[in-house]
């Protein structure tokens, strides 16, 4: 399928719009005939966007860039047809008009030029100086020749470095990226679908976290259609079949503007179509669309203080929708990203997303770094400080200076590929404290272990326990944003970390370390992943703290009816409690120490475990007529995921009370952007109850989903 022809950045909707219309200024330069007599005439596009951000920009160096890059890529053609100079010329109008600056452009117009073409570095820094030819360097591929198939990872780590200094590098990369990405179409669809697979992992997670949402989004729908064309092409249909007169989002948007010129607000009030990704999403998330999911409202303002006054007059005239409120002004994301959010209901109940921001905060949104300009610029009325060898980059962010850190351990290109990969699949940053005053950022889902060896490197190895909020904890326990933190370390320094560390650890840096620290220790044998649960996350054999996994097996006298069949008649059976198996769960046994069978459900992460140590599965099967634990009924774990409000636990525990079900324990994490997850250990008279179950608890009011749980909930 071609991306081109998909055309999923086309406007969606015939009204204003503020989002960048990239894919109209990436064909410009194609317009007419291509001979080369045509082609110089395409810079002025260029300049002509570049202006309208920098009004005083000299364009002096863009022309002789330009001249440069058309005179040595003269001669070559891109596989689609076009002489080769469209390319470049596209990728340096996308950052035009994003607002790069000058250097920027520079660069961007020759960053092909060393990779392809005989001129070398040497002559771009003679030509336009040390930080042009740092960016085209930033961006130039390693050769297949000398790299072999590590080339691609250790081509991203050396960009990702040289963004370390520069992130004007990824902003070249995303764009760069976007345009072979709307003209994939002529690649053949097994290439087509690695190099989307490649965006989808790498280029978008980066483009998030720079914060260039005008490149992320489109980028997102060109990866759609390729990959999930089925899909893709429903959602057109959708977006297609919602385009009308009656549009309840017109509406809503007259109401708004009407309320917010009378409180005199001076406001500008556009309709913000969803791009296919996000409506597809929404679609997922809520099933039958409403009129008003297929795009949202953008309030631009002048003031900061103006919007919170928008926000103020939109709750007083119109029904707010609490739980969807999000303050990214106060409290911005860790990608620049600043705005209101929130959710009003209009006329006949028709419930509209609103985003409030300032023109600047709007141009950061779309833009990220790019809109910061030149990072590295001295201020003119600064003091003059001393040339440093390493530049000071003030848009470095945690989750970069991270993962640099980390692809240093990494020397293995497969590894450092997976790595990253699962690196950036992690979509929010939290901080936490140092008793010291020092703060850690680290993933959401980060972990004490995380926290140790963020904090203290190798030396994490002896960690036996941590204290959080001047609480005891184990290294497992999860931390939430504004924790404070002090992992403990053992006075051994012979002792080592244990293996079931590595199933808390989220950051690259604990993970390498962990692995490395068996590597250099390979007498150290893996435990049981069955007998894992008596082995807590301080030192080796240390005991834990006991589980509601191991609760059973201590009251039990002897082997107990499980409904469950295996090959051995007299072996005694049991069911997993990390993943407690009830009918119709398709089971896998295997046999732990002392004999007995442990079932699980087929698709446990422990089945994977017990595998890759070699252990054998055991055929198991629920009984005729069986099924059930006899009298005391089938145990099973569910996670309700929710929005908070009050009366919210009051609620779901009626529901669970009213299925005759009763709570063997439940845990509830702190609220995290007003969303809630409950964990809840439950007993049931019979395994037919559980669909039943699960139905009554989705139906409480502000529960979006509940679902099997693969890990017990702590004991209540």
């Amino acid at each position: 399928m071609s991306a081109e022809a998909a055309d999923p950045g086309a406007p969606l909707r015939r009204r204003s719009r503020p989002r960048i219309d990239l894919r109209r200024l990436g064909r410009v330069a194609l317009r007419g005939p291509v001979s080369r007599d045509r082609l110089p005439d395409a810079i002025s596009h260029v300049a002509e966007a570049h202006r309208a951000h920098h009004p005083d920009a000299d364009l002096t160096i863009l022309r002789r860039a330009y001249v440069l890059a058309e005179s040595s890529h003269r001669g070559q053609m891109r596989k689609s047809g076009e002489p080769y100079i469209t390319h470049p010329l596209a990728v340096t109008l996308i950052l035009a008009e994003l607002g790069a600056e000058t250097t920027t452009l520079t660069a961007s117009l020759l960053h092909d030029t060393v990779e392809d073409t005989e001129v070398t570095l040497d002559q771009v820094k003679e030509q336009f100086g040390d930080e042009v030819c740092y960016l085209v360097d930033g961006v130039t591929k390693l050769e297949k020749v000398d790299y072999g198939a590590a080339a691609e990872p250790e081509t991203f780590r050396k960009m990702l470095v040289a963004t370390g200094n520069d992130v004007r590098v990824m902003s070249i990369k995303l764009a760069d990226r976007l345009h072979n990405m709307r003209t994939l179409g002529v690649m053949r669809p097994e290439k087509q679908a690695r190099i989307a697979r490649v965006t989808r992992d790498v280029l978008i997670p980066l483009a998030e976290r720079l914060g260039v949402q005008a490149l992320k989004t489109e980028l997102e729908d060109l990866v759609f259609a390729i990959l999930h064309p089925e899909e893709y092409e429903e959602t057109r249909a959708l977006i297609a079949a919602a385009t009308g007169p009656d549009d309840p989002l017109e509406t809503i948007a007259d109401n708004v503007t009407h309320t917010l010129r009378d409180a005199g607000i001076s406001a500008e009030v556009l309709i913000r179509p969803r791009h296919f990704v996000s409506v597809h999403r929404v679609r997922r998330k809520r099933g039958e669309l409403r009129g008003t999911d297929f795009g949202r409202l953008l309030v631009l303002v002048g003031e900061d203080a103006d919007c919170y006054a928008v926000l103020g007059e939109l709750h007083t005239c119109f029904t707010p929708v609490i739980s969807e409120f999000k303050d990214f002004i106060a409290a911005p994301k860790f990608n620049l990203y600043q705005s209101l959010h929130t959710a009003v209901v209009g006329p006949e109940g028709a419930v509209a997303e609103v985003l409030i921001r300032t023109h600047r905060m709007h141009k950061v949104a779309e833009a990220g770094v790019v809109a910061l300009g030149n990072p590295y610029a001295q201020d003119p009325a600064a003091p003059q400080t001393e040339p440093s060898d390493e530049r000071a980059d003030p848009t470095r962010p945690g989750w970069l200076s991270r993962l640099l850190d980390w692809q240093e351990s990494a020397t293995d290109p497969d590894t450092f590929w997976t790595t990253l990969r699962d690196d950036l699949a992690q979509d929010r940053e939290i901080t936490v404290f140092r008793t010291d005053g020092g703060t850690l950022g680290l993933p959401a889902g980060a972990s004490c272990v995380d926290a140790a060896y963020a904090q203290y490197g190798d030396l994490a190895h002896t960690a036996i326990g941590a204290r959080v909020n001047g609480r005891l904890a184990t290294l497992s326990t999860v931390l939430s944003d504004g924790d404070t933190v002090q992992p403990l370390l053992a006075q051994d320094t012979a002792s080592g970390p244990s293996p079931d560390w590595l199933d808390h650890a989220r950051t690259p840096a604990a993970r390498i370390a962990i692995t490395g620290w068996f590597s250099d220790h390979p007498d150290e044998a893996k435990p049981d992943p069955e007998t894992a649960d008596a082995t807590g996350p301080g030192t080796r054999g240390e005991p834990a703290a006991a589980t509601e996994r191991e609760a059973p097996a201590r009251s039990r006298s002897g082997p107990r009816p499980t409904g469950v069949v295996v090959d051995d008649p007299n072996a005694q059976v049991r069911l997993a409690g990390c993943c407690t198996p009830v009918p119709p769960d398709e089971l896998t046994g295997f046999v732990v120490r002392g004999g007995a069978v442990t079932v699980h459900r087929r698709e446990c992460p422990a089945v994977a475990a017990m595998q890759e140590i070699g252990r054998a599965p055991v055929v198991a099967r629920w009984a005729d007529g069986e099924g059930r634990e006899s009298d005391a009924g089938c145990r099973v774990t569910l996670v309700a995921e929710s929005f908070g409000r009050p009366r919210l636990l009051a609620d779901l525990t009626e529901a669970i009370a009213t299925a005759d079900a009763a709570i063997v324990s439940a845990t509830v994490e702190p609220p995290s952007e007003q969303r809630v997850r409950h964990t809840y250990t439950l007993r049931l008279p019979d395994a037919a109850g559980l669909p039943g179950l699960m139905r009554a608890m989705r139906d409480v009011a502000g529960v979006y989903d509940v679902s099997r749980a693969q890990h017990p909930a702590p004991a209540g």
